[in-house]
């Protein structure tokens, strides 16, 4: 596929720590790896919302945020999301409603409804209901704050958000299963899916949200279904050392999965082998009949081939991109490697 036609690379950062740093450390981190892919081109830089974690720093995803836009430029910064349960609309609407009165139209509020955590902190978080219906309630109410005082959606809201009214933040629903695809089909907003995470899900998700995608909501923005993929990925200017790189990735997703979290691992076949005992490791990629993987690992040349399947097989309309390497600048040289051969314009 040639570079005119390719679609937009968007970056997925939950401010990790490696393992010998601080949260200070992650957070400079993150901040300067948002400088970088705004110099590579990139359309986004977005934050996930997690607490309690050892292994990331983005609890605070709002002030993160903050400080980020006011070191770049021109790159759009977002929410990967926000997990709306976890706080009032109200609240969401103020903080980002004063992003945008800062930053005017660099923001994007992208939501989510998992607890981004483990029970015992969701439970001290006071979440409320994470049920479909009352998550659409609560977004489209998020919608009618930071919308015109006028909008004939508020219905009775009699409560402002100031600053945000008028704002209009774009909102974006995330998902990594249908409940999110139907939520952003029923109000017409763009869907942004986990497929970086739960991949089996993604054919499903797409079809519930395009075919039941509709404007007549009052909380629709965009006239048409609009879908961004999530893609795990690591390049390098070797296939061997990207492979190298990515048993660091490979060892959060096992540390995940078992509940032994802590910071990112330095790379090493034999601290995967450690970490996972007696288990093979699992390969770095998988395909499943035609499907492509959705994390990419080798050369810019071998990540770009991958990533153009994913865009031709789904159709969708841009990807995002969550880079994990001990090494902090070995992440921002993976952005660079795979925006450049993406052909991705300059700022």
């Amino acid at each position: 596929m040639s570079a005119d036609r390719r679609v937009p690379l968007s970056v997925l950062d939950l401010a990790p720590v490696s393992a010998g740093s601080t949260a200070a450390d992650a957070l400079r981190d993150s901040t300067e790896l948002a400088r970088t892919v705004e110099r590579a081109g990139y359309t986004r830089f977005w934050m996930a919302e997690h607490h309690g974690s050892v292994t990331f720093a983005s609890s605070a995803t709002a002030v993160l945020l903050a400080h980020v836009a006011a070191h770049t430029e021109s790159i759009r910064v977002g929410s990967g999301g926000v997990m709306l349960p976890n706080h009032a609309p109200l609240m969401v609407a103020e903080y980002y409603g004063t992003l945008a009165t800062l930053y005017g139209d660099r923001v994007d509020l992208g939501l989510g409804r998992a607890p981004g955590t483990d029970p015992v902190t969701a439970a001290a978080l006071q979440r409320t209901s994470a049920e479909l219906r009352d998550f659409a309630q609560d977004v489209a109410d998020l919608a009618t704050l930071l919308g015109d005082r006028a909008d004939p959606g508020r219905d009775g809201l009699r409560v402002r958000a100031l600053p945000g009214e008028g704002t209009k933040v774009p909102l974006w629903m995330l998902g990594s299963s249908l409940g999110g695809a139907s939520v952003a089909a029923a109000l017409g907003l763009p869907f942004s899916f986990a497929s970086h995470f739960a991949p089996d899900a993604i054919d499903a998700a797409l079809e519930v949200y395009r075919s039941r995608f509709t404007t007549e909501a009052h909380t629709a923005q965009i006239d048409a279904p609009y879908a961004m993929a999530g893609v795990n990925v690591v390049c390098a200017p070797t296939t061997e050392e990207a492979r190298h790189l990515a048993t660091t990735s490979q060892a959060m997703r096992t540390r995940i999965a078992t509940g032994r979290l802590a910071p990112l691992d330095p790379p090493g076949e034999d601290m995967l082998a450690t970490l996972r005992g007696a288990t093979p490791p699992m390969p770095i990629a998988e395909r499943r009949g035609d499907r492509p993987s959705f994390t990419a690992v080798g050369t810019p040349e071998e990540v770009v081939t991958q990533l153009d399947e994913i865009v031709e097989r789904y159709g969708v309309d841009e990807l995002i991109v969550a880079t994990y390497t001990w090494d902090p600048a070995l992440r921002r040289r993976s952005y660079e490697l795979l925006g450049e051969a993406w052909g991705l314009p300059r700022p």
